[in-house]
């Protein structure tokens, strides 16, 4: 029977290197996320977020654990889990010479997407993110937030199952921060699962419907932000502080 589940980790952990150099950068991370989500992903920096993500996203192969996402094994079956999510990490670049139709194109292609779904898309995307302005300018004479968006849009470009956003409004400006977080409610809508990693607590507030605390390698909380508030207080700061500590 096929799970229900949208990405489904059980035990994941992540070791490098050995003897004396061996660090455990995830230790034991279980957690599942359902269609039609927004799970936020919360800890400190170090906390193993990131390599999570990648795991999840099979940039990384866990040293242990197992994880499935759309009911695909991301070590077994990795490439059908490449189909079916889009991830946005912290250091994606963008061509400099191309211009963003251009490199979305290119990622329509990567997807095998057929040429006028490709144009359709672009277009699509374009007038969500407001991009018809830039949309044939080379990236290197883009703004931060203007690259950022073309980031986002490549992510979205299949309109993938699962979507991985680690970090995705850090360092951007109001508006374009708020066209990020309306695009992450639509896909929410239209029963995609989302993964916002973020470590602003006013997008958590407004966006996840639960998530998980991570410090230390391992989950130190997973549930909602009411259940959250009812254990640590209304202040998702202080909340989120309560929990780390505890994990001390």
């Amino acid at each position: 029977m096929t799970s229900p589940l949208a990405v489904e980790a059980r035990g994941l952990a992540k070791t490098y290197g050995r003897g004396k150099n061996r660090t455990e950068a995830v230790k034991d991370v279980t957690l599942d996320c359902r269609p039609g989500e927004v799970f936020g992903l919360l800890g400190p920096n170090g906390a193993g977020k990131t390599t999570t993500l990648r795991m999840l996203s099979t940039v990384l192969a866990p040293s242990a654990g197992s994880a499935q996402i759309a009911g695909r094994d991301v070590v077994a079956d990795p490439d059908g889990v490449r189909s079916a999510i889009g991830f946005l990490s912290g250091n994606t670049g963008l061509a400099p010479r191309l211009t963003p139709r251009e490199v979305l194109t290119y990622f329509g292609n990567l997807y095998a997407l057929p040429r006028r779904d490709i144009v359709a898309r672009i277009e699509e995307l374009a007038k969500l993110f407001d991009m018809e302005g830039f949309l044939d300018r080379r990236c290197d004479k883009l703004s931060s937030g203007m690259k950022q968006k073309v980031n986002v849009a490549r992510t979205a470009i299949h309109d993938p199952e699962v979507l991985i956003l680690d970090e995705p409004t850090v360092g951007l400006d109001v508006l374009a921060s708020r066209t990020i977080v309306e695009f992450v409610r639509d896909c929410r809508e239209r029963g995609r699962c989302v993964i916002f990693s973020t470590h602003i607590m006013g997008e958590v507030s407004r966006l996840c419907d639960r998530l998980a605390i991570i410090h230390k390698g391992r989950v130190q909380f997973l549930g909602t932000l009411a259940e959250l508030r009812a254990a640590h207080g209304d202040d998702l700061e202080e909340a989120f502080v309560a929990v780390l500590e505890q994990s001390r």
